[in-house]
């Protein structure tokens, strides 16, 4: 039957160019998580940076482009990147969106409106924006403030980063 059949590919990488901090500049351990799609295409790209020596990540950073299942979230729910980083911690605790507040920011010569999620989890920071191509930023952070300073150390990662095979 059909829906039993194994498929066979794997996703290849993404086909947009995933905007993150350079894995040279992080001093910890890094991990890189693909969302696939039923047929095999990118759904979004989710990097777990740990400087916590294996006790758990200090960051995730989410890019989801527009379509993807995982940017359609009910009023309260938390964003993947939020779910991913309690169940990297280890955290069962229910937590939910509570509030959100619209900050402009500049990176580079871009203006940023950054929207900063209050979480009912307050050692959780969280910030989402939509880049120019569509695609939806996601950064979650455990125990530290997410500062505009961060901003400024994203940078474009090429989908061939990615790639599988």
């Amino acid at each position: 039957m059909s829906f039993l059949r194994r498929r066979s590919a794997t996703p290849a990488g993404p086909d947009f160019d995933v905007l993150a901090m350079d894995p040279g500049d992080w001093p910890g351990n890094l991990g890189a998580g693909l969302l696939p799609a039923p047929d095999g295409s990118c759904q979004g790209v989710f990097l777990r940076y740990d400087l916590f020596g294996g006790r758990g990540p200090a960051m995730i950073i989410g890019n989801l482009p527009e379509g993807s299942p995982a940017r359609d979230l009910p009023e309260g729910q938390v964003p993947f990147e939020v779910a991913q980083l309690l169940l990297a911690l280890e955290n069962d605790e229910e937590v939910t969106v509570v509030g959100t507040e619209d900050v402009p920011v500049m990176q580079g010569d871009n203006l940023l409106i950054v929207r900063r999620l209050k979480l009912s989890e307050g050692r959780i920071s969280c910030v989402q924006f939509d880049r120019s191509d569509n695609v939806l930023v996601t950064i979650a952070a455990w125990d530290r403030p997410i500062t505009d300073d961060l901003y400024a150390l994203l940078k474009p990662l090429p989908a061939e980063l990615f790639q599988q095979g």
